[in-house]
Formats: C-alpha cells, sequence, structure tokens
C-alpha cells in the first residue's frame, strides 16, 4: 500500500458521493441481504427495531471494511483498469481520509452491533472486518493465488452474522449458508479474472490466471461449480430448504454447471476472438444465482413462519 498523489491540481473536498463510493455499495448490498436472510431463517423472533438497527450496524460494518480495502489497495487500483476511476486513485479523496472513514465506521458498527444485539454477533462482524482486511488484502491478495479461496470467506460470514443476531450462536444451518457463498466466490472471480486477466497481471495481482494461465483456471472453476451444486442441493435438502427453494434452485445449478462446463471446453483463442462472450454471461449469471438462492431461503424462511402462525 503507498499514498497516492493526488491527480487535480488544486483540492476539491470530497463529495458525499465520494465517501460512499469508498464502502463498495455493491458490495455492501450482497452483504446486508446475505445477513437479513440469515437473521430471517433462524427459528428465533427478533424485534423488528432491534433487527433493523442490526442489520444497519453489517452495513456500515461492510462500508467500513469496504473503506479499509480501497486504503489498502490504492496503489493497484490506480494501475488497473477497472478500478482506476475510484475515489483514492482519482485524486477525489485522499487516503488518510479513507482511513479515518474506516477506522469511525468499523468501531462503530461493532459497537453498536453488541449493544443492539449480541456479543457473538458483534464478535463476528469484528472478525470479518479483521479478515478482509488483514488476511485477505494485507496477506493473501498478493501473494498467493489462493488469495479469493481463502480469503472468500469474509464475504461469506454475513448470514453468520445475521443468524447469531438472531440466536446468540452459530449453527450447522448458518455453516451451510457460509459454505454456499464460499465455494461460490472463487468461479465468480476466476470467471472475471478470464476477462480481466491483463489488468491482474499489469498489477502484479497473483490471481490464479496470472500464475498458472486461463486453461488451468477453467478446469478450476469447473471443479468448484461442483463442489458448489453439491452444496446448494445439501441446502435444499436441510432445514433452510424445502420444495420451493428445490424447484428452482435444482435447474440454476444444472444451467451454472453447464456454462462452467462451456467455459472449460473453450481455448484462449476462441474466447479472445468473441471477446469472452460466454465467460462474462456467466459472470453476470453467478451473480444472480447467489440473491436467488438466498432469497429462496428467505422463501421458505417467511412461508415456515406464516404456517406456524395459522
Amino acid at each position: 500500500m503507498v499514498n497516492l498523489p493526488t491527480n487535480i491540481n488544486e483540492y476539491v473536498e470530497p463529495t458525499f458521493e465520494d465517501y460512499f463510493e469508498l464502502l463498495k455499495p455493491k458490495v455492501m448490498r450482497l452483504v446486508v441481504f446475505t445477513a437479513a436472510i440469515g437473521l430471517l431463517a433462524a427459528p428465533y423472533s427478533v424485534h423488528p427495531v432491534i433487527a433493523l438497527a442490526s442489520l444497519l450496524c453489517v452495513a456500515v460494518g461492510a462500508g467500513g471494511a469496504g473503506a479499509f480495502n480501497m486504503w489498502w489497495d490504492a496503489d493497484i487500483d490506480s494501475i488497473m483498469k477497472r478500478t482506476c476511476d475510484r475515489p483514492i486513485p482519482s485524486g477525489r479523496v485522499t487516503s488518510q481520509q479513507t482511513l479515518i472513514l474506516a477506522i469511525i465506521l468499523s468501531v462503530f458498527s461493532i459497537v453498536f452491533l453488541g449493544l443492539f444485539a449480541n456479543v457473538v454477533a458483534a464478535g463476528l462482524l469484528a472478525f470479518t472486518i479483521f479478515f478482509y482486511l488483514v488476511i485477505y488484502s494485507i496477506w493473501l491478495k498478493r501473494r498467493t493465488p489462493q488469495n479469493i479461496v481463502i480469503g472468500g470467506a469474509a464475504g461469506a460470514f454475513p448470514p453468520m452474522i445475521g443468524w447469531a443476531i438472531a440466536s446468540g450462536g452459530m449453527s450447522f444451518e448458518s455453516t451451510l449458508m457460509f459454505l454456499l457463498i464460499f465455494i461460490w466466490t472463487p468461479p465468480h472471480f476466476w470467471t472475471l479474472a478470464l476477462f480481466m486477466n491483463q489488468d491482474y497481471s499489469r498489477a502484479r495481482v497473483p490471481m490464479l490466471t496470472v500464475t498458472h494461465g486461463l486453461m488451468a483456471t477453467r478446469r478450476h472453476i469447473f471443479f468448484y461449480t461442483i463442489l458448489l451444486s453439491i452444496v446448494a442441493v445439501s441446502v435444499g435438502i436441510s432445514s433452510l430448504g424445502g420444495s420451493i427453494y428445490l424447484l428452482v434452485a435444482v435447474p440454476l445449478n444444472i444451467w451454472f454447471l453447464a456454462g462452467s462446463f462451456r467455459i472449460l471446453l473453450r481455448n484462449d483463442e476462441k474466447a479472445k476472438a468473441d471477446s469472452f462472450r460466454v465467460e462474462r454471461k456467466v459472470f453476470v449469471f453467478s451473480i444472480f444465482y447467489l440473491f436467488i438462492h438466498f432469497g429462496l431461503i428467505g422463501v421458505e424462511a417467511f412461508l415456515e413462519r406464516a404456517f406456524l402462525a395459522v
């Protein structure tokens, strides 16, 4: 991590939009959604005010973690085409401002989640922020092609946090939701890396595509998609799932497997010739895949509560 010089001649006060972008709002959206599903799926009742306040703390914590990542990776972001317009590389926000924001948001979220919910949920949130900054961003990302495999755990904790908000602990079901995100993360990001490989190579980030080549990455994507399908079906036959979940999830996983198999069969020349059309389609699908699966878990939980209330 380095402090980057500003790209503008005169200092301009950052706008609210600049600060908000530091929080990685797209990632925050997924974090809050999966945490909310974890909270809903837990067989415990939580007062709506407590639930909303706790989820707000999770959102703030996710924003703090995102700001920490923006602060540390500013030098990489300035090199990569996909990230060079972020607030720090573009000179709209300084590294110091970002670090201060990250610390304030992180401390606020952990303390107030402990007050609103319980110590277990707050501890999990604190560990998630620590894991994302120290284990993934600082330690793994620039050192090993397994960065996204191990580091993916940071994005998999939110449903466990949601479950802990309601229950005060962890369970087999919350671990299944963790695994669903954890196993989904590698094929999702490796598919992105297939068509963004030059960016990672230029920034010297040892993604699997850079260290082992595109063909090896294709094989890893297919293998992890098989594992993901097993986990997804396991969720369906657990207390989290049900007939509605399986009715939708099974075809989704067949499609994902078919898409990853198509990626496996493609060579570099064919992929470059059509600008990685198949890889881009599978990448976009993988985003909807995760939202739909957690949405189905939420539907099953809602129907279960409605049935018990009758």
